[in-house]
């Protein structure tokens, strides 16, 4: 095999909601692929029979039956749902590709006690914890944190919790942010013995595709940087088993009247339900929303360097999993040569931060010879809102990514699969 590819061949799945890519790395006698994540939330606007099961198969058929590479960038179902072995099981389809590696983030390491449910250190008093224990207690939290999201789904099949917009958010945000049980399984244990990676911020994964390297730039540890604990009030783990504990009660509460008739409120006391009903359900809206950005900061990031292409995809880190690396020289210098971008969190405002957007030294208008490619696999009306400017895609970036790169977007795929982009390398 020759040292280097000489050329790549993207397929952007659309997924709906969710984000799915296949790169074949193509060397002059043989071929390469890497799978980056394989998921969805939402089924796409067109060719919606079968998607989830017509994309696993053409996975293995433009792989020819082998996957060298299964990247799942982060929890999140939109990301990971279809490497599930239950329901539809194109987790097995993918699995039968008998990847040589799989890439997670370090927050899935099974030896990182990910069901720890107190600090590594029981004689621990006061001062500053240590990174074992800040360890435990953040990935405790995220424990929490699923256990919410499903009660906050039940909570939104109640009839009178909240307005129906309100409802919706929540049981997609939700349903989104829900362990996955079988999908992480599934990764887990599809690669050779031993070739799980875990990786965060500085690691190097050289030699996994002859030719490319692979430079992790997200998540940061939390000996890195504490920014991708956002969500904490004075310990994260209480506060997640709070929220737990408060929406896991409520509807038992409520199911222990049925069967028994209850006296109308007084009428003058019908409003202040209604308006506590509608506080509740925004109150537990913004709380999903906040675990939706903790998982999201989870998110594997790399920059793949091939030839004289530099690739970038992110997954769906926001800007508390950025900010580590953006104040690193190095890789700033290394951003700024980026080629081609996966846009990250499917087009949302905070994914893409400006610090970053403003490094691509490839952006420009149509025509210009080396310009920046973007790629954004997104379903519109799905995530956010219009009216508090949170919609997803966000209409603003997509306009600034359509004026200043190479634009595509699974949105403007009314047939076919997939988009495919054709590089030299």
């Amino acid at each position: 095999m020759a040292a280097a590819p000489t050329s790549l061949t993207l397929r952007m799945y659309n997924v709906g909601f969710g984000d799915c890519f296949l790169l074949t790395f193509h060397y002059p006698k043989s071929e390469r692929h890497m799978l980056v994540d394989f998921g969805s939330a939402a089924a796409p606007r067109y060719g919606t029979k079968d998607y989830m099961r017509r994309v696993a198969q053409d996975i293995a058929r433009q792989a020819q039956g082998k996957l060298h590479i299964v990247v799942a960038t982060h929890r999140h179902r939109d990301h990971i749902s279809g490497f599930a072995t239950d329901g539809e099981g194109t987790g097995k389809i993918i699995a039968g590709c008998n990847p040589d590696h799989v890439i997670l983030p370090w927050t899935e390491d099974p030896g990182a006690a990910p069901d720890a449910r107190a600090a590594a250190h029981s004689s621990y008093t006061g001062g500053k914890p240590d990174a074992r224990q800040m360890t435990a207690r953040f990935l405790a939290s995220l424990e929490d944190m699923h256990r919410f999201a499903e009660a906050a789904v039940r909570l939104a099949d109640l009839p009178d919790f909240g307005g129906g917009e309100t409802r919706r958010q929540i049981r997609f945000l939700g349903e989104d942010n829900l362990k996955n049980l079988s999908a992480v399984e599934n990764l887990m244990n599809m690669g050779k013995r031993g070739t799980a990676h875990y990786v965060n911020a500085g690691m190097a994964l050289n030699g996994l595709v002859p030719g490319v390297k692979i430079t992790v730039l997200g998540p940061p540890t939390l000996q890195q940087s504490e920014s991708i604990r956002t969500q904490r009030v004075s310990d994260p783990q209480e506060f997640w088993q709070f929220c737990n504990l408060w929406t896991s009660r409520r509807p038992v509460a409520r199911a222990a009247t049925n069967g028994r008739k209850r006296a109308a409120p007084p009428p003058n006391v019908l409003w202040f339900i209604e308006q506590t009903r509608r506080i509740n359900a925004e109150q537990t809206l913004e709380m999903v929303r906040e675990l939706d950005t903790v998982l999201n900061n989870t998110s594997v990031i790399l920059l793949l360097e091939a030839g004289k292409r530099k690739l970038l995809f992110p997954g769906d880190a926001q800007i508390e999993n950025w900010a580590f690396a953006l104040h690193n020289p190095k890789w700033r210098a290394l951003l700024a040569d980026v080629d081609l971008y996966k846009v990250g969190h499917h087009g949302s405002r905070n994914a893409t931060p400006k610090s970053l957007w403003n490094l691509f030294r490839h952006k420009g208008p149509d025509g210009q010879g080396d310009r920046l490619q973007s790629l954004c696999s997104t379903r519109s009306g799905k995530h956010g809102s219009t009216r508090t400017g949170t919609e997803v895609p966000r209409h603003l970036l997509i306009e600034e990514l359509r004026r200043e790169s190479a634009f595509a977007s699974t949105e403007d795929l009314k047939s076919g699969l997939a988009q495919t982009v054709e590089l030299e390398l």
